[in-house]
C-alpha cells in the first residue's frame, strides 16, 4: 500500500479555491485499491475524520497573521512525520502545495529522508509576483521556492510554464520535475434554462443569456481588471460585462473606480460571488463570451472552467494561457485597441463560427485536462515512485 500525505491545501470538503477542488477530485475519483491518501485540514479542533475514503486529519492553528499559512504547513508535516513513525508505515509520499515552508524544509526533508520517505512539490504559480504582497513578503516567497526547489525529490508542476521556468531559473540545482495539468469538469450543469434560481438571479442583475461577457476571478491587481475594464468600455458592443469577484472592503475597487469611472457605464456590472456551483457553471455556459486577464504562472482553474463550459474564450496572450487555450481560445494584448477590437470582432461572430470555437476549447478540457486524466497521471506517478 502507498500511503500519500497531502499537505498546503485547506482541505477537504473543498470550499475554497484551486488546492482544495485538486484534492477533493484527487480522492473522489481515485482508482487504485493500492493507495491511501492523508489529508490535511485547517481545523477547529485536532480530529480525524474520512472523506472520499481519504483518512482527514484536522490541525488547529493559532492565529498568527500573515504567518499562520507557514505554520499550518510545518505542523501538519510534524504531524505526518509522527503518525508515519507511530503506524511504521515504510512505503510513504509526502506531497506539499505550494512553497510556503523553504526556511524549514531541509530540517525535516532529513528526517522525512532517513525514514524512507519522498517528498514532493508542487511548486504553484509565481506567488512571489502577486501584488497583495509587500516587498518582504516577496522576498520570503521567492528564498522559500528557491529553498522547496533545491530539496524536494521531484516538483510537480501544474503548468509546462512553471515547469520550463523551474528548469531555467534552478538549473545549478538540476531539479527533477514532471508536468500534471490541473482538472475541470466538462458535465453541463444539472439547471435548466428556467430555473427558478437562474431566472431570479438575471433578474435581479437585469442580464440577459448569452447577452453578456464574463469574467470569473480573484479581484486583484495582476488579473488585469483595468485593462479589460477600460477595452471593454472602449468597445462597441451592447453586451454587458458581467464580473463575477469578491469587491467587499477593498481598496482596489475604489481606485478603479476612480481611474475608469465604470459607474458611467451600464454595461458594467458587479454581482457579487456566486457560491452555487451549478448556478455558477449554467452562468458560465450562458455568457456570449469569457474575458481572462490572469498573467501570475500555472494553470488557472477558472480558465479551465471557462474552456469547459463558455464556447468563445478572449484570453491574455501569456505563456501560460496560450498553454491551455491552444486553438480554442481567442487572444488580446496589453496594447491599446486590442481586446476592444477583438470583442468588436467576437461580436460580428456567426453561430457556426460560435460552435466551432466552442468545439474546439471543449475538446481541449476532455483531451488535456479532465478530472480522470489528471488523476490517473497522478496515480501513475505515486504508484511508480
Amino acid at each position: 500500500m502507498k500511503h500519500v500525505f497531502i499537505i498546503g491545501s485547506k482541505g477537504i470538503p473543498a470550499k475554497y479555491g484551486g488546492f482544495e477542488t485538486f484534492v477533493e477530485y484527487l480522492t473522489k475519483r481515485k482508482v487504485s485499491e493500492d493507495i491511501t491518501y492523508h489529508v490535511s485540514c485547517l481545523g477547529e479542533n485536532n480530529d480525524e475524520f474520512y472523506y472520499n475514503n481519504a483518512r482527514c486529519f484536522n490541525v488547529k492553528v493559532p492565529d498568527v497573521g500573515s504567518a499562520k499559512a507557514v505554520l499550518y504547513d510545518l505542523m501538519s508535516l510534524q504531524e505526518c512525520i509522527r503518525y508515519i513513525k507511530e503506524n511504521n508505515l515504510n512505503n510513504s509520499i509526502v506531497y506539499i502545495l505550494a512553497c510556503r515552508i523553504g526556511p524549514f524544509f531541509a530540517f525535516y526533508k532529513k528526517q522525512l529522508e532517513k525514514m524512507g520517505v519522498k517528498v514532493f512539490v508542487n511548486p504553484d504559480g509565481h506567488e512571489w509576483k502577486r501584488s497583495k504582497w509587500n516587498y518582504w513578503i516577496k522576498r520570503y516567497w521567492k528564498f522559500s521556492e528557491r529553498l522547496m526547489v533545491k530539496h524536494a525529490d521531484l516538483l510537480v508542476c501544474d503548468s509546462r510554464g512553471i515547469e520550463s521556468y523551474i528548469q531555467n531559473e534552478y538549473r545549478h540545482y538540476r531539479p527533477k520535475t514532471t508536468f500534471i495539468a490541473y482538472g475541470a469538469d466538462v458535465k453541463a450543469s444539472s439547471l435548466a434554462d428556467n430555473n427558478a434560481k437562474l431566472v431570479d438571479w438575471y433578474r435581479q442583475h437585469q442580464v440577459k443569456p448569452f447577452e453578456y461577457y464574463l469574467i470569473v476571478g480573484r479581484f486583484v491587481p495582476e488579473n488585469n481588471y483595468e485593462l479589460m475594464i477600460r477595452e471593454f468600455m472602449a468597445s462597441n458592443t451592447k453586451k454587458d460585462l458581467v464580473i463575477i469577484s469578491n469587491v467587499e472592503q477593498n481598496a482596489f475597487y475604489q481606485q478603479l473606480l476612480e481611474k475608469t469611472k465604470f459607474d458611467r457605464d451600464p454595461r458594467i456590472k458587479f454581482v457579487g460571488t456566486v457560491y452555487d456551483q451549478e448556478l455558477l457553471k449554467k452562468i458560465r455556459e450562458q455568457a456570449y463570451g469569457y474575458l481572462h486577464g490572469h498573467e501570475v504562472g500555472g494553470t488557472n482553474p477558472s480558465l479551465l472552467e471557462a474552456l469547459a463550459s463558455t464556447k468563445i474564450n478572449l484570453l491574455l496572450d501569456v505563456v501560460f494561457n496560450k498553454e491551455v487555450g491552444a486553438d480554442g481560445a481567442l487572444y488580446f494584448t496589453k496594447e491599446q485597441g486590442s481586446l476592444s477590437q477583438l470583442i468588436n470582432m467576437a461580436d460580428q461572430y456567426t453561430q457556426e463560427q460560435i460552435e466551432l470555437l466552442g468545439a474546439k476549447a471543449k475538446n481541449r478540457i476532455i483531451k488535456e485536462y479532465s478530472w480522470d486524466k489528471i488523476v490517473s497521471d497522478y496515480e501513475q506517478l505515486f504508484l511508480d515512485s
